[in-house]
Formats: structure tokens, sequence, C-alpha cells
């Protein structure tokens, strides 16, 4: 069975020899134009002059074009029309699109940019979140406030109460490959559009708006990206509908791509946050009530911004059951760039928020960190097995220099022993991996009833008391505690810091109609399988994954599938792949197709050989039916012979949701992945620098599609996630200059940075709900797992005096540094 095996990405090979192909590498005509944007110097005020004529006299320039000039709407908005492609009279931030530059290179269409004259009536800039609640200057009419039970009764008669205020920093989603898209007018004035997107129908649609055109018109087609995490859903808009709009113009093909220091300078990061808490524990550590007030700097448009601080608020409980809980967020508009989405999708900020609550409070209680950790998560379902296929041991590892030998994913199979391949049925409706039932009411939790997080969804499927006694037992987290203590004993300089944090995640994309997918799959005459679904390749192993599935279903090799790039002409009205929804959706939909196809297959060939069509078994490359067997190229063509369709689309649709996203209740999650990561650090107390020593991660991928792809992604994951807290600083200036706008002043984690022990393990279980094949999504969780060494620097720090540390986020060296002082200072 294709599924379960660690199969390489499918275009490991080209990406490795340079031959992948991106946007940027579509050849075009000879006539190609070029595009760049002329950008405003000041961050807010209103255009009081515009002198273009150099720009218009540069070599290479054939048009320029700005608002006015545009044929329909001037908006690129992916929420609330607020959005212009280029600036209507009004400058909203340092950077914004001003006017457009078609020319017959790259480099002249940039050059030519620069020499734009904008006279500019500035006004005073609203940069920061204390900015904004003084001038009220918000995207909704007040703060969103969800609650559970009565908080502030509950905290005032707490045996310990801990308060404070963490400031949490955006983060540049630094994808190799920058924004980028191609533009192909048609006959009739239909457009083709090659666009870096996550999201190909949202670029469909905004570029129709555009054109004036009906959105079968516009036809998008993505391959690849060269990365995305959330900043290719929204912020590829303007730059697909610049290339479309001059393209109907000039009737030429357009290209468009940002440098990295515009596109650093234009487009959106991760929200930073400000969060003031307010937690009260009981004289066995066990949290009673919480406050937050959520502070969310969203940039000048609106954006996501809005679902963004939602589930920064869903995700305010991380792992932990709060009795009572309230959480006020306030989304506040600024002068600075578009925030959007990120990996996590708000997730990490919030959750960065209780486990602050949690660190602060142990050391308040003198409680080791994860003690108080466990006193408060979730209780395990009661009927949750310890493994798929009954065994002891994780089911694949990944690590260097690790304390235990790495193990082969492929020698851990996810199907339980016994169990032949896939034979008409997938493994999820045998109900056999895991010994999973099936349920969608409550169930009996270990510790009594079912536990609600502060918006009332039942924790039914929780694991991580299991998999924190896993992990802390093969990390050895007691004889390394101890070990960090004494060590911190006798060193005064260097000190070491251990933390172990959880992740609970939920699964689904928050806007319930997102949470739907299509797919396309044709059988050719020979046994080749071609498979189309509205899933976006950004080098996260989607398209790998989902071949599995179609391979899977027919019972051939992976290599039998053909994956083609995502088509909006193929596959309508696609979702974003986001959410880290692509293979559960996708997954799914292509299932569905395949299995309509394999239906047709079965009844014919058992109608030829006088067999049942429940007698009709694909497995190994051939069809058996009935005492016959036949390779499955000579039964596709028996099928075509026969008149029977071998071509189907798919559908599917997450069940179980429900979300009033107003109140604040619901279940807008179909489930929850979880994990746990165990970081060792090391901290110089004269410098404020830092470095990882060791990590281990035990991480909820369900029944692994793919466990080397999913390893993968929770290594990259938990880097990304380190980097976010700890080197990467977005800093602004006090006329809203963007300072840190490339790779010299903004500082990314590098190989060098991963810790020199790393060991990455599967959890052994599968998904209790009935995903494909009872996977569980791994894009978003692993990022959160980075928690963990945010919390050993501040365990480092708490080292080295009475103090508690409250370090902001990210914990550059000058943090640290800070740090140390107010607790040697007992502050």
């Amino acid at each position: 069975m294709s599924v379960t095996r660690p199969l390489p990405h499918d275009a490991a090979r080209l990406h490795v020899t340079g031959a992948a192909r991106y946007v940027d590498d579509i050849p075009a005509p000879a006539t190609c134009l070029h595009l760049a944007f002329g950008l405003s110097t000041e961050a807010a005020g209103r255009i009081t002059a515009l002198d273009l004529a150099q720009v218009r006299a540069a070599p290479g320039v054939v048009a320029v074009l700005e608002a006015g000039d545009l044929p329909f709407t001037n908006d690129v908005s992916p929420s609330a029309h607020d959005e212009p492609l280029l600036a209507d009279g009004r400058i909203h931030y340092l950077g914004q699109p001003v006017f457009l530059v078609v020319a017959t290179s790259h480099l002249a269409a940039r050059r030519a940019a620069r020499l734009g004259r904008i006279t500019t009536e500035a006004r005073d800039a609203i940069l920061t979140v204390e900015d904004a609640l003084d001038a009220d200057a918000r995207f909704e009419d007040g703060p969103r406030i969800w609650a559970k039970g009565d908080a502030g009764e509950a905290i005032d008669g707490a045996r310990h109460v801990v308060e404070g205020r963490i400031g949490i920093g955006g983060q540049e989603h630094f994808y190799l490959e920058g924004q980028a898209a191609l533009a192909f007018p048609q006959e009739d004035g239909d457009m083709v559009v090659h666009s870096s997107t996550q999201h190909p129908t949202e670029i469909q649609h905004k570029v129709a708006d555009s054109l004036g055109l009906p959105m079968h018109g516009v036809r998008v087609e993505t391959r690849r990206m060269g990365g995305g995490f959330g900043g290719k859903e929204s912020q590829g808009n303007a730059l697909a509908v610049a290339c479309a709009v001059a393209a109907r113009i000039t009737g030429r093909p357009c290209r468009m791509r940002y440098d990295r220091d515009d596109d650093m300078t234009i487009t959106g990061k991760r929200h930073d946050l400000v969060i003031d808490y307010r937690a009260g524990f009981d004289a066995d550590g066990r949290i009673l009530g919480v406050e937050f007030l959520h502070l969310v700097r969203c940039g000048w448009a609106q954006d996501l911004s809005l679902p963004v601080a939602d589930r920064a608020m869903l995700h305010a409980d991380n792992a932990y059951h709060l009795p009572a809980a309230r959480i006020e967020s306030h989304r506040l508009r600024t002068n600075t760039q578009s925030a959007t989405a990120f990996r996590g999708f708000g997730g990490p900020q919030g959750m960065v928020g209780i486990e602050r609550v949690m660190d602060h409070a142990a050391h308040i209680l003198g409680l080791d960190p994860l003690e108080l950790r466990r006193r408060n998560y979730y209780a395990d379902a009661d009927d949750e097995g310890p493994s798929a296929d009954g065994a002891s041991g994780p089911p694949a590892t990944s690590g260097s220099n690790s304390d235990t030998p790495r193990q082969d994913a492929a020698a851990h199979p996810r199907v339980p022993a016994g169990l032949p391949d896939d034979a008409g049925l997938d493994v999820a409706s045998r109900g056999a991996v895991g010994a999973v039932p099936e349920h969608g009411g409550t169930a009996t939790a270990a510790r009594g009833d079912v536990q609600t997080t502060p918006y009332g969804m039942a924790v039914e499927d929780g694991i991580l008391n299991a998999l924190t006694d896993r992990l802390a037992q093969d990390c050895d987290y007691a004889g390394r505690r101890a070990a960090v203590a004494a060590w911190n004993e006798a060193n005064p300089i260097l000190k070491r810091g251990l933390a172990l944090t959880p992740v609970k995640f939920g699964i689904s994309f928050t806007l319930t109609h997102l949470n739907q997918a299509g797919a396309l799959v044709h059988v050719y005459q020979d046994g080749s399988i071609a498979m189309n679904h509205g899933g976006t390749e950004m080098g996260q192993g989607l398209f790998q994954k989902v071949a599995q599935v179609a391979a899977s279903r027919f019972g051939v090799e992976v290599g039998a599938v053909r994956i083609t790039a995502t088509d909006t002409g193929k596959v309508p009205n696609t979702s974003a792949t986001a959410a880290s929804s692509g293979s559960d959706l996708n997954g799914m939909a292509v299932r569905a197709a395949c299995d309509t196809i394999r239906t047709r297959m079965a009844e014919h060939l058992a109608e030829r050989y006088q067999a049942r069509p429940d007698e009709v078994r694909f497995a190994e490359g051939g069809v058996r039916v009935g005492t016959e067997t036949l390779s499955f190229a000579a039964a596709a063509k028996l099928c075509y012979e026969g008149r029977v369709s071998l071509s189907a689309t798919g559908y599917y649709r997450t069940p179980k949701l429900e979300w009033d996203r107003i109140r604040g209740v619901g279940r807008p999650f179909f489930y929850f992945a979880y994990g746990a990561a165990c970081t060792e650090v090391v901290i110089d107390t004269l410098t404020g620098e830092h470095r990882m020593l060791r990590t281990d991660i035990l991480h909820d991928a369900g029944a692994s599609l793919n466990p080397a792809i999913d390893i993968g992604q929770v290594e990259g994951g938990f880097i990304q996630g380190a980097g976010w807290l700890t080197t990467e600083e977005l800093v602004w200036d006090d006329a809203g200059r963007l300072r840190t706008h490339a790779p010299s002043t903004y500082k990314i984690p590098v190989a060098s940075d991963r810790p020199p022990v790393f060991n990455v393990a599967l959890w052994d279980g599968a998904n209790r709900e009935d995903t494909i094949y009872r996977s569980k999504a791994v894009g978003e969780p692993p990022l959160m797992l980075g928690i963990s060494t945010f919390l050993a620097l501040s365990d480092a720090v708490a080292s080295c005096g009475p103090g508690y540390p409250a370090l902001d986020a990210p914990a550059t060296p000058e943090r640290v540094l800070d740090a140390v002082g107010r607790a040697r200072d007992g502050l």
C-alpha cells in the first residue's frame, strides 16, 4: 500500500538539481513586459502631487499606471475591499504601492520606479498598539470578548495570583521564492495567470474583478511555490492583478516579481501582539481562572486579521483545562504593513500567552514547570490506545548525535500486522488502525466528564498525558533537570535552561465554508493516472501525499500517478492551502474520485468475468477478479473498450463543524493535533548570547500518510518557531520605515542554529476522527513546538537570581541580557 510509506518528496530530485520550475522560470515570449511598483516614502498622509515625467521618459518604459488608469476595481483585499492596488490619494504605510511601471526588463522597471516624485501632506502615523488605542483606530467597533464562567471571581478567590505582560513580535515569512506572477492575454479578453499563490481561486476572483470578467474568463495555474507559510495566501493578489491589468492594456504578456527588499517592505508579516494576563491558582497549582487582554497590531488594511485574532483567542488555552476564562481581543489599525496569515494563523501567539502564565506560576509557586503543566492538562481520552499497532515505541525517528539509535521509518508501518494491503476498503473504513472507534458524541475522559475549551468544544481526543510521559522518559527530563541545576550551581557565567512544552492545535478553517475540496482524476487506457485537486504545493509534500492516496486506492505504485499543476480550470472554487488542511481536504476529495472510478471498473470487470463486484480486488499493481488476475493497465484497457468512464470528480466537506465567532461558542475544529518538545539551551550572562544544545520532539501526526515527509515538517516547523521567538526581530523606526528589510538586518535561523542533538519522533496513534487514512495535519502544529526554546531561555535566566525573567519575544541577546539583570535584582 502506498500510504504510510516514507517516500521522498515528488520533486526532490528537481529541487536539488535546480530543475524545478517556478513562476519566474516559465519561458515567456520575447515581447514579455516586466512590472515594478513605485512606493510611498511616508507612512501616513495625503498625496498632493504625483510627478511621473521622469518615470515615463526612463529607458525601456512602455507604460506607467496610476490608480485612475485602472479599468475596473482598484482592490486586492481578500476580505473588506479596503486594500487598493495603487494608492487612491491617501498613504497608509511606508512602502505602499502608488504607481505601476511597465517596462521591457525587470531592471528597467525597478530603476524607473525609483524616479517618481510623490509629494505628500504627511500626518502623524499610528505605529504602535498604544497609539491605536489612544486614537480608537480599530477594525471592529470594539473589542471581541469571549468568556467561560466568571474568571474575575475565580482569580479573586485564588490562593495564588500571577499577572504580567508579554510582548510577542511579528515574523517575516522569508519564503525562498519571492512573490511572483505571469499573465498571458488570450482571445476575447480572457486571461491566463501563473501565480505563486496558496489560493488560486482568490487570484482568479480578484483578476476577474480587475478586468470586468466573469470568473470563467480567468484561468489560474500554480505548479509549485518555493515556500509560502501563509505569506502567499493573500499577498500575491497585487502582483497577479497588476500583471493582468497591464497585459490587458498592452496586449502583451506581463511578468512581475518582487526583489527581496521590496518583498519585505511591501508585504504583511505575522501579527505581533501585546498580551496582558492575570491568573489564579489553588495551593496545588491548578488553575482556577485566567483573564487575557490581546492587543493585536493589524496594520493598515483588514486583510485576514479578524480570523487571525480569533484563532489567537481560540488557542489561549493551549493544552490546559481552564475552568473559567475571559479573553478580550482588540484588532488595532496602524500605519504599518498589513499583517497577514502566517503558519499557525494566530494560534502560536495565543499559545505563548498561556505558556507564559504557566511558566510564571511555576516560578511563583516553586513547582517544576512541567509538573505544573501536567496538573492542568486536559484529560486524555479514556480509550486512547498506546499505539496503532500495539507497539510501544514511536514509528519513526530522526536524529543527529542522538542518545538513542535512529530508527528507520519504514520499519514501523502504520497498518497493524496481519492486515492485507488495501483490498477495496481503506484503513479508516475498516476501523482497524489503532482500534479507533467511531463517535461523534460525548466521550468519558480519564478524570471524569469531558472537559471543554473556553469556547465550549469538548476535548474528546486528548493524548497529551501519555505523550508527555513518553517524551519525558525518552529524553530523561528528570535526570537532565537535575543536571541543569547542578551545572548552574557550579557555573557563574554560562547558565543552562530546560523546558518541556506541549501543543494542542485545532485543525479546520474557522470560516466554516472553506472546509471543502474538489478533485479530478483520470485513468488512461494504459493504466496511467492523472490527478488534480485544489491544493497547492509549497514544498510541504502535499502532492506526494495525495498521490500516495490515489495509488493506494487503485493498488498501484505511486509512480503510476501523474501529479499535475493546480488549475482553476480543472477544479473550481478551491479553498486556500492553509489551516493545515491540505492533506485532509484534498486527500479525501481525491479518494472519492478514485473510488468512483474503481467502483465502475469493478462492476464492469465483475460482469465480464462472471463474479460479484465485491470480489474484485485492486492490489500490488494488479486487479484480481475471482480467480483471474490482470495487470492494472490491462484492466483499464478492458474498461475503456467496454465504454466505462474512467474519469471522475470527487468532493469532500469536513463534518461536525459549527461555529459562532461573535459569541465565541461552538465546534470550530474537526480534531486536535498534539505534540511536545523538550529543549535545552545555554546563555552567556555577560552578553545575552544563547544557543540550543538539544531538542527532543514527540509529535502527533495520526496514522502518518508519509512519515519521512511528516518528520521533515516537524523539524522545519520547530526551527521556524524557535527563530520567531529568538532571533527574528522586526524593527520599525519612528517614521514607520521597516529597518529589517533584508537578510543583512533580519536574522532567520540557518542550519548551524539547529541543536546539535535533535531527536524527532512521531506519536504512534491514529486519529480518532475519520480523516484520510486516520492521519492528522502536520503543517502548522510543529511551529509551536519552538515555544520550548523560548521558555528554556526563561528557565536559564531564572537561575541568575530570585526575580522572574519576564522575557519578551523574540528573546534576542539584548532582551536576554536585560532579563538577567531583572532576575538578579529580584524584579
